[in-house]
């Protein structure tokens, strides 16, 4: 008896969320008219997906949010209200690519009302150069606390993750007392196990070696800034920054496009590094390599890192012909399809194909993974590449 009442409940509910993704269609048949809160979010879900929006297959809502900037500032505001903060982030890409507001992102207003993420920043910083002299503090502030975050989030596991590398790759065989690795030298010292005295023979010691207060390493991340490569951009300017804030790592950042820019001197900051890049244009992997291979002085202590969605505008035999003469002279080669939380994009197989056949195949990995594959590129060991996807 008591049961019907919750289902007619959960019935009602189910006609709300339906008549939620419906839009309110005479033909969606339920029947069912909203109030309050749920026309307020109806409201706002009309405003970027109905009719005044992009072409849509099926049924459609009306509306639109058209070119106005207090409209927009209305509309940015309700959807901070009702969605949480994941949701808000898809819907202010969404308004960008479907109904044209990346210009509204100019006025300082806009930007203050913004959720930011990693594709804001990519859509900032792709519109910096146009942007006037008033809007340009804000955007640096909404970029600024981004990447502040991102530090937070993966900057202390990527010093512990490569020093760990760095410390493993110092490891000597004729130590001294105070620096034997002892859980290292027993495992490699079991077969000489004497039952009768219950001991190891160790007869082959294994120690940490001492500290090295030089850099053990050179590692050159060399990042595509094409527009499909923005978030990528992002993580690897936050990224550079942390490497090059150890002393044992000799850190360079490179950008290109059909141009190549050198960032290495405003790695102190990833904000500049950002706002130094280009977002957009064709693209020339084998210019960016080429200026890559010149700069490398120590190949056998050199990871050149190749972010790319690999679309070669250059020399593409140039190109694998650079990757092979630097690997044969000791540098280990790493090809990110991408670095971002998305997932492989679109790429160019055919290259993608070419550079594994020489040892270096190109995978997508997200920020999360990045520091066990520099891990595992510095110690000259086998890459991740099935778990980075």
């Amino acid at each position: 008896m008591t049961t019907k009442p919750v289902d007619a409940e959960a019935a009602q509910e189910r006609l709300r969320r339906w008549r939620l993704v419906l839009g309110g269609d005479q033909a969606d048949g339920t029947g069912c008219a909203l109030s309050g809160p749920d026309a307020a979010m109806d409201g706002a879900l009309t405003a970027l997906y109905g009719k005044g929006a992009a072409p849509r297959t099926g049924r459609e809502r009306a509306g639109g949010l058209g070119a106005s900037a207090p409209a927009v500032a209305r509309w940015l505001g309700d959807i901070r209200t009702y969605f949480p903060a994941s949701v808000v982030q898809v819907m202010q890409r969404d308004a960008i690519d479907r109904l044209g507001l990346a210009t509204l992102l100019l006025e300082p207003e806009m930007l203050e009302a913004v959720e930011a993420d990693v594709h804001l920043v990519g859509t900032l910083l792709s519109l910096h150069h146009a942007m006037p002299d008033r809007t340009r503090e804000t955007a640096r502030a909404v970029v600024r606390k981004v990447v502040e975050d991102l530090e937070r989030r993966l900057a202390d596991r990527t010093r512990a993750t490569l020093t760990g590398a760095l410390d493993r790759g110092a490891r000597v065989s004729r130590p001294r007392h105070h620096d034997i690795d002892w859980d290292r030298t027993i495992a490699a010292n079991l077969k000489h196990y004497l039952p009768e005295y219950r001991t190891v023979v160790p007869e082959r010691l294994i120690g940490h070696g001492r500290a090295s207060r030089g850099v053990k390493k050179d590692v050159v991340l060399c990042v595509d800034q094409s527009g499909s490569m923005a978030a990528s951009v992002v993580y690897a300017s936050v990224f550079a920054a942390v490497l090059a804030s150890l002393r044992s790592i000799s850190t360079r950042l490179v950008v290109f496009d059909t141009a190549v820019a050198d960032l290495t001197d405003r790695l102190d900051d990833p904000v500049d590094v950002l706002f130094g890049t280009r977002l957009g244009g064709g693209t020339d992997i084998n210019r960016a390599l080429a200026y890559c291979q010149s700069q490398i002085t120590r190949p056998t202590e050199t990871v050149v890192v190749l972010i790319s969605d690999l679309y070669e505008g250059g020399l593409r035999n140039e190109m694998l012909k650079r990757v092979a003469a630097m690997q044969a002279a000791g540098v280990r080669f790493v090809t990110l399809l991408a670095l971002s939380d998305e997932g492989a994009p679109a790429y160019d197989r055919e290259h993608a194909a070419a550079l594994a056949e020489l040892g270096a195949p190109a995978f997508a990995c997200t920020p999360e993974l990045f520091p066990e594959v520099m891990a595992a590129a510095i110690e000259k060991r086998a890459l991740p590449i099935s778990e980075a996807g």
